[in-house]
């Protein structure tokens, strides 16, 4: 199976499980996501939901390209965009705390599925970045409108998105995109991060989260998440596109 779904004390832990293929998102992974968010979002006793990958080379270096670059124009690259756009949207929605726990790379969509998250809690040796504007396109599930909906600066926000290049963990705390980093192992990280939460009552974590949930919803994150997904739509079928995917599977061979 390409993910896990587990219970952990008072919350719930995604893994994407496809360390071979460096954790990245295929259609198994985008169900499983969409089913996990679905079942935590009825569990009125969860305190946490996080988002990790399998393995310590990387947390999720984004769509896998062998599956998506079959879809060539944008009517075909839509669905899949709008598909993932809104399970991360669901999932931001989710009324308790989110993390991201990432215990290595995050590149790409996998970028974007941290940045749905509150919190991301990122190990010393992790690089995170979104590199889409290497391949000739935007962010398309969404990174892009979580990114600048949450940022304290735009122009850190926007900088990160238009340079296309990784970051280094110190880098990343620095401009406030993580939360903290981590030296340890992830889940002892998870732990001490939810720890406080433990004493705090269910009622009150959701309390807080509806208020964020405000903030981000007066600021039209939904809007600007589907127009988000159209424009990488339309670059999707450009032929720069093509190009620059072709380019990087060659260069893997």
């Amino acid at each position: 199976m390409a993910f896990g779904f587990n219970y952990r004390g008072t919350g719930a832990v995604f893994t994407i499980d496809r360390p071979e293929k460096r954790n990245a998102v295929n259609g198994e992974v985008m169900d499983g996501l969409s089913a996990a968010v679905e079942e935590a979002a009825g569990n009125n006793s969860l305190r946490y939901f996080a988002v990790t990958g399998a393995g310590g080379a990387a947390f999720c270096s984004g769509g896998d390209l062998s599956e998506f670059h079959r879809l060539k124009t944008a009517e075909e690259a839509a669905p899949m965009l709008e598909k993932m756009a809104d399970i991360l949207l669901r999932m931001s929605r989710l009324p308790v705390p989110v993390i991201a726990l990432i215990n290595g790379h995050a590149v790409g969509g996998g970028c974007e599925i941290a940045t749905a998250c509150d919190y991301r809690l990122v190990h010393e040796t992790a690089r995170c970045g979104y590199i889409q504007g290497t391949l000739a396109i935007t962010t398309g599930w969404g990174g892009a409108s979580h990114l600048l909906a949450k940022a304290g600066s735009e122009a850190i926000a926007l900088r990160m998105l238009t340079e296309s290049r990784v970051h280094p963990a110190g880098e990343l705390i620095k401009s406030g995109w993580a939360t903290e980093g981590f030296a340890d192992e992830p889940d002892v990280a998870l732990d001490r991060f939810v720890a406080p939460l433990e004493r705090i009552h269910p009622s009150v974590i959701r309390a807080y989260k509806a208020a964020a949930l405000r903030k981000r919803e007066a600021a039209g994150l939904e809007e600007m998440i589907r127009a988000e997904v159209a424009e990488c739509a339309r670059l999707w079928e450009a032929e720069a596109h093509h190009e620059a995917v072709g380019l990087f599977l060659n260069k893997k061979k």
